[in-house]
């Protein structure tokens, strides 16, 4: 059995700016939503028997680390007609009988997080695939079972090719990003520290906790704050059995919505993935 794992928020932002290329500017009202939904049918589509899922969503940009750091990312500077779709890719994901997590207090990368923490401890799951390039997710990774795939650049990270990446094993990456930043999320590190020092640093001694007092002095306290930052939650209550991701097909409803995206290829793609 294997678990896929999707960040829709990230998801959404591809395709949305990706359509940009071809509309010139005339974003149409449920295009990015399309898109997201098209690549979570291809990974249906492409499993041979029973497709496991679920999608986490940002149904708010602010979550608890807003309270922690002033200047971590917010809801602004979103343009419009791309805020307009986060509603509807939660509803249209249901439609179409998809698990879907859409966020407030967490993050989504916390949903992932949490979900793959839950799956993994189901030993009939034999690997879980977390659909992100983003950095803070690749602290989840452990050995060949739970890895990172980059669906756009077709990559796959375990472990090993975490560590090649950046220097450190995954367990390590909230101290690597507390040291280096992450200007994305909106902190920015300590300063004088580069990646390469960081990763020097923790493969000698290990977490920020650990570090001898003079190597981050009076930086050690807000070391501490950004990595708290960068750490995602596991313990978000998104189900109990794995069987609960099972894929059984679009709901009644997604008619209504493959209507009103004016996408009836969707539905089509759907009950035939159903009927297989």
């Amino acid at each position: 059995m294997v678990i896929h794992l999707i960040d829709g928020t990230y998801e959404l932002f591809r395709h949305f700016y990706g359509l940009r290329r071809f509309t010139k500017g005339k974003d149409r009202p449920y295009g990015a939503v399309i898109g997201v939904l098209q690549t979570v049918l291809q990974i249906i589509e492409n499993e041979n028997g029973d497709t496991y899922l679920g999608v986490a969503t940002d149904h708010v940009i602010e979550s608890f680390r807003n309270r922690l750091w002033a200047d971590y990312k917010t809801g602004a500077g979103i343009e419009r007609a791309l805020l307009a779709q986060f509603h509807p890719l939660k509803e249209a994901l249901a439609a179409m009988g998809v698990v879907v997590w859409p966020m407030i207090e967490l993050e989504a990368d916390d949903a992932l997080a949490s979900a793959a923490h839950l799956a993994s401890k189901d030993k009939k799951v034999e690997k879980v695939a977390i659909w992100t390039p983003d950095k803070d997710l690749a602290q989840c990774v452990r050995g060949t079972r739970v890895v990172q795939i980059d669906g756009r650049r077709k990559t796959i990270r375990d472990a090993a090719a975490i560590r090649e990446k950046f220097g450190v094993d995954p367990p390590l990456i909230p101290d690597l990003l507390g040291l280096v930043g992450d200007a994305a999320d909106g902190y920015p590190g300590i300063s004088g520290i580069g990646a390469r020092t960081a990763a020097q640093l923790l493969n000698r001694y290990g977490q920020i906790e650990n570090f001898p007092s003079n190597i981050l002095g009076e930086q050690r306290d807000l070391a501490l704050l950004f990595k708290k930052l960068a750490t995602l939650r596991i313990d978000a209550p998104l189900f109990k059995k794995v069987e609960t991701l099972r894929w059984r097909g679009a709901t009644p409803a997604f008619a209504g919505w493959a209507d009103r995206m004016k996408a009836p290829r969707l539905l089509e793609r759907c009950e035939k993935a159903a009927r297989r």
